[in-house]
């Protein structure tokens, strides 16, 4: 994710005021519990196991749900951008990796009419606002892979975010749809185990009305298929995904397909409005190349974007094609493109360990302003840092297990000079090795901030317990034998 500059000091003003007038901040709708509560076919009680409505994240403990792996979501969705209206169907593939009486979905305010298990009717019910409690008919055994199906519809709306706004499904400029943000926004739209760790296959097929057209992730399955005055899309992406992830965007775009030097189909997307960002997605295969040079081959089969003409806050990486705000820049593009494999290919286990895509992602653009522009990065972090030295809102930020809704204070200006001065304390091969080494490691799965460190010390040699705990856990500027490590010492 990028964040507008625009924004970036209101968070940091935002935290401020917060802490030094003591207001508290109400819990985000996640937490929620007092919703009224609606009921499906009741089914008599058995015993055994029964999932959990929470997979564990310190910061959104009742994010995701446990007791079971989903493999794919296969989701149908109509949308009527005139009455706002989304009907969808979601079919879950899943293996309960416990057995299960009861398991759970998260689905954010849109109403519930059947559920099946097994293509057999099950016992549900809607608790606060996204939790779905779902009682199939016979308890799932240990191990057995499963189909769930949820019928569902309503209006789509969006999840307020402390640090971030607005995320989730929303209505654009133009009077079509877009869904993006994070850490949520797939439950706005369909049902999901709403956790990074439960990474899956996503294919969507998308019914608009006639004149209107679909992107999301992935590649193109078929034509789009226009009966009765409406107009059907099909999407899918067979790399599995974190949810936040996902996407499905709306509106009457200006689509431009090409390929990459091997093959790969990119699909770009333009809304009315938008079409000044071509500038920069021309650049599209070069800095994919560039990114494959410092971190190792493109990781999916598909690549592209979707830009906006929404002056929104934040631009986010999508997997295979990300959403662009209309404030977009070259940088933007890097930035969101690195993240196809710093938090979209290797995904964070825990929202605390969210430097791992936003400080190497952020960092990626300096690369590529050395790379291609010849910039002097040991001159600009100097710079940098004589310019916020006496500012210490600025270095009080941390950059590992900030707090729930601090995740993105601090990971893409403190983050950026904090992985310069890794980089120059273990030296330009180890530096490259840990880049290119730690993807290969964790492609496809999700890992940790504190597994990064002792990955860099693997590499390197060296003990970097002190190096560590002054940049990233710190909240005061580093002590000079950090802050001026290798080259940049003085």
């Amino acid at each position: 994710m990028a964040i507008s500059s625009r924004a970036r000091p209101y968070l940091l003003v935002l935290c401020l005021v917060l802490v030094v007038t003591g207001v508290v901040v109400a819990r985000l709708p996640h937490d929620r519990q007092a919703a009224p509560t609606t009921t499906g076919p009741t089914t008599p009680p058995v015993v055994g196991a029964e999932g959990g409505d929470g997979a564990g994240d310190a910061y959104y403990p009742r994010d995701g749900n446990t007791g079971y792996d989903v493999t794919r979501y296969d989701v149908a969705i109509t949308y009527d951008p005139a009455t706002r209206r989304l009907d969808g169907v979601a079919t879950i593939t899943a293996r309960a990796t416990a057995g299960l009486t009861r398991f759970n979905l998260d689905l954010y305010r849109l109403e519930v009419t059947g559920v099946t298990v097994r293509d057999l009717p099950a016992g549900f019910r809607q608790e606060g606002e996204h939790e779905l409690v779902i009682t199939p008919r016979a308890p799932l055994a240990d191990g057995e892979e499963f189909t769930t199906t949820v019928r569902y519809g309503g209006e789509p709306t969006v999840v307020g975010e402390r640090a971030l706004g607005s995320s989730g499904w929303q209505v654009s400029r133009g009077g079509g749809a877009f869904a993006a943000g994070e850490p949520h926004s797939a439950t706005t739209w369909y049902p999901a185990n709403d956790t990074p760790r439960d990474k899956a296959e996503f294919a969507l097929t998308a019914r608009v009305p006639e004149g209107w057209s679909v992107v999301s992730n992935g590649v193109e399955e078929r034509e789009p298929v226009t009966a009765d005055g409406w107009t059907s899309f099909r999407w899918a992406a067979r790399e599995p995904m974190a949810t936040y992830l996902t996407t499905v965007a709306i509106d009457r775009w200006t689509i431009e397909r090409s390929t990459l030097p091997d093959g790969t189909p990119v699909v770009d997307a333009y809304a009315p409005g938008a079409e000044s960002a071509r500038e920069h997605q021309r650049r599209l295969p070069e800095i994919l190349d560039f990114l494959a040079g410092r971190f190792g081959p493109y990781p999916f089969g598909a690549a592209g974007g979707i830009f906006l003409a929404d002056d929104i806050g934040f631009s986010l990486e999508t997997q295979t094609r990300p959403v662009y705000a209309g404030w977009a820049s070259l940088d933007t593009v890097v930035h969101e493109n690195a993240h196809q494999w710093f938090g979209d290919l290797v995904s964070v286990e825990s929202w605390s360990d969210i430097c791992l895509n936003e400080c190497i992602a952020s960092y990626a653009e300096w690369l590529w302003d050395e790379a291609k522009d010849g910039a002097d990065l040991d001159a600009l972090y100097r710079d940098t840092v004589a310019q916020v030295a006496d500012r210490d809102a600025y270095w009080e930020r941390e950059l590992y297990d900030m707090g729930r809704g601090n995740e993105f204070r601090g990971v893409y200006d403190k983050g950026k000079l904090a992985v310069h001065a890794l980089r120059r304390q273990v030296g330009d091969a180890d530096f490259d090795r840990v880049l290119k080494d730690w993807i290969a490691e964790h492609r496809g799965g999700n890992a940790s901030w504190p597994e990064f460190e002792a990955h860099v010390e693997r590499v390197s040699g060296q003990d970097l317990d002190a190096f560590f705990a002054a940049w990233f856990r710190g909240t005061a500027i580093p002590a000079d034998e950090h802050l001026y490590p290798g080259s940049l010492r003085r």
